[in-house]
């Protein structure tokens, strides 16, 4: 099976910090496939289904990510963890 992959920016203005990453783990932990996000600038790579994978590419605000998804489910499992990235992410009260 082919997977696929998207880039997205990371827009809130705290980065990918812990509560963060704990929304992209929860929703990426919905679907079968494999997911994985890599910075572009420097190569990293953390498993978009673990908190630990995610916190550790140190992601600040306007760090762009490559986001590929391989499995039954790859295309749903990318556009929607692109969209909790790129609008979802930030909290009303700004954390």
């Amino acid at each position: 099976m082919a997977m696929k992959q998207r880039t997205v920016i990371v827009r809130n203005r705290l980065g990918l910090h812990a509560r963060a990453a704990a929304k992209i783990v929860q929703l990426s932990n919905q679907f079968k496939s494999q997911m994985t996000l890599q910075r572009l600038d420097n190569g990293r790579s953390g498993d978009a289904k673990s908190i630990f994978g995610i916190l550790m590419l140190a992601a600040t605000p306007g760090t762009e990510l490559m986001l590929t998804a391989s499995g039954e489910d790859e295309e749903k499992a990318l556009s929607q963890i692109i969209k909790l990235i790129e609008d979802q992410l930030e909290d009303g009260d700004g954390r």
